[in-house]
């Protein structure tokens, strides 16, 4: 049991660690190379659907606004990013992707279909239908440790 704690570990940390990794090479080295992970990430979360208020975008981030303003505005001087006040509510502030977001976004999105493609490249049926449903139960335990705080270490 102990040295599949251990294995486990170290195969989750060094997954963790080689996706950022290789997320943000493939950033550098193509022509998204100005934006980091955490903006490619927020470009991604902001979507090339309708435009999203701040709290929407710093909801699914689990970030605070603050945080989020401060992205935004780096983003919106990169030209990813529009933001306007509502006409309704001038308080109210709504972010969409520019031109330039959206192929942002689908670039990223790319990415990461390439990503999953090549890592079930040679598994059985079986074995990816495993693979799904223990991620699934993997998910399921992070967003349980993330959205409750009452847990005991």
């Amino acid at each position: 049991m102990e040295n599949s704690i251990n294995a486990i570990n170290e195969l989750l940390v060094g997954i963790f660690n080689d996706i950022l990794e290789i997320e943000q090479n493939s950033l550098n080295a193509g022509m998204l190379n100005e934006l980091s992970v955490t903006e490619i990430h927020t470009i991604d979360a902001i979507g090339v659907n309708s435009a999203r208020t701040m709290s929407e975008v710093a909801s699914d981030l689990n970030i605070t606004i603050g945080t989020l303003t401060t992205a935004i505005t780096n983003l919106v001087k990169k030209g990813y990013v529009d933001r306007k006040r509502t006409e309704e509510d001038r308080r109210l502030v709504l972010i969409q992707l520019s031109m330039k977001g959206k192929l942002a976004f689908r670039i990223h999105r790319k990415f990461h279909r390439d990503m999953v493609k090549e890592t079930i490249n040679g598994l059985s049926e079986i074995e990816e239908k495993v693979l799904v449903s223990a991620l699934k139960k993997l998910s399921t335990f992070f967003e349980s440790k993330c959205f409750n705080s009452d847990v005991k270490k």
